[in-house]
């Protein structure tokens, strides 16, 4: 069923709450989204009906259970367009990233490589690296960005040689919003010879992706940033690679035969997802990812690239605010982050929230960014499907009062 974006915030439960007696303007939404009626109905109904363990069982409920679980996976193929033995599901964009770094990083890294990384990273697709590199001994290496807080591909292209063996980089920032050309930077890694990690967990819920297109051998994202539970997340990997990976969990539900000394494994992506998984997320990540595709991306992107716009006007035309990252436009995604001249981002995000506006203030797990920017922290405001204009003009008359209160 098609749904209208104008009133899709109708389905979105929390969205009526009232924050110090105030509308709730929810702009987290890089932190975590809220969940539609769908997705909570979703929940409720595998456990009220559904609930067992998976493939284990031969009774109703087990392949009730094992049939959802299953049926979800191959709606995260068909959706990022990948094989269903390519997607591994684990607890989220942390976990699949840490899983990369350990099982497989392990089997490819000699002595003399190195490994790329950019200075926009999320310490969750940074210190994986950082500890991998320490492990094998080989060299970290970042690429900086621009003034206009995009990727220096120039610097990328002379970073990349024959000893490059792991390029890891995220698609979208969640600081600047930058949406990085994944597609063009994989082609690069892959023409001399290194495999290419993406982290994806700020775009899947913005925009499409396609891992045919892309071809990168690795993508994470999670769920609970695509209107999904939290406790979910996707893995996807190159099947062959996928092969050559190593699980680095053990236990239950992961292996054809165990013996005393010795133990084979399933194929992936079953040799991943050792022991009780996380059944009912799984499920409602499913009737998450249906409820965006009843909207659509054309709706969503062109919805949320108005109101970023109109964010990013809005808020440059305040006196004493600095904006971060590239200008409103194809490559910046739906966030903004900013600073009030005078103001502790903790402190603009405190009273922000006295108007009901929820906002993020902090490093953001970015610290060595925020280094770059020469800050120790800044604010943040993210959209979603469900935010809108009024959203957009409660921030900015919330910050508006805060210049006001801080006399600044």
């Amino acid at each position: 069923m098609v749904k209208n974006i104008a009133i899709a915030r109708n389905d979105f439960p929390i969205l009526n709450e009232k924050i110090n007696g105030e509308p709730l303007t929810y702009l987290d939404n890089a932190a975590t989204t809220q969940k539609p009626q769908a997705v909570i109905d979703a929940l409720t109904h595998y456990y009220e009906h559904d609930n067992a363990n998976i493939h284990r069982g031969v009774y109703t409920l087990a392949e009730r259970a094992t049939e959802g679980y299953e049926g979800v996976r191959q709606h995260v193929a068909k959706f990022i367009h990948a094989a269903t033995d390519e997607v591994i599901f684990t607890r989220g964009t942390t976990t699949s990233l840490n899983w990369v770094a350990l099982g497989f990083a392990s089997q490819v890294l000699q002595a003399g490589d190195e490994i790329i990384i950019t200075v926009m990273e999320h310490h969750s697709n940074l210190v994986p690296w950082q500890q991998a590199a320490q492990r094998a001994g080989v060299k970290l290496r970042y690429v900086e960005i621009n003034e206009q807080g995009e990727l220096d591909l120039a610097q990328y292209a002379d970073l990349l040689s024959a000893k490059t063996k792991i390029v890891a980089f995220t698609h979208v920032s969640n600081v600047l919003g930058t949406i990085n050309p994944v597609k063009q930077m994989t082609k690069m890694a892959h023409d001399v010879g290194a495999y290419v990690v993406v982290d994806g967990a700020q775009a899947v819920g913005h925009f499409k992706v396609d891992m045919q297109d892309l071809d990168c051998d690795f993508y994470a994202f999670s769920g609970h940033k695509v209107y999904g539970p939290t406790g979910i997340g996707v893995l996807y990997g190159k099947r062959e690679l996928l092969t050559l990976m190593n699980p680095v969990e053990f236990g239950g539900e992961m292996i054809n035969l165990v013996q005393r000394q010795i133990t084979d494994f399933k194929p992936a992506p079953e040799k991943f997802e050792a022991g009780t998984m996380p059944i009912a997320q799984a499920i409602g990540l499913g009737a998450a990812l249906a409820y965006i595709e009843a909207i659509g991306w054309p709706a969503i992107e062109a919805h949320e690239q108005e109101l970023v716009n109109a964010a990013y006007a809005q808020l440059a035309a305040i006196e004493g605010l600095t904006i971060y990252g590239p200008p409103a436009g194809p490559t910046r995604s739906a966030l903004i982050t900013f600073n009030l001249n005078g103001v502790h981002p903790h402190d603009v995000a405190t009273v922000l929230d006295t108007q009901g506006v929820a906002v993020r203030a902090g490093h953001h797990c970015a610290q060595p960014l925020m280094q770059a920017l020469g800050v120790s922290a800044t604010t943040r405001a993210s959209f979603g499907l469900y935010n809108n204009q009024a959203d957009v003009d409660r921030l900015c008359a919330a910050l508006v009062e805060t210049k006001e209160f801080f006399q600044v």
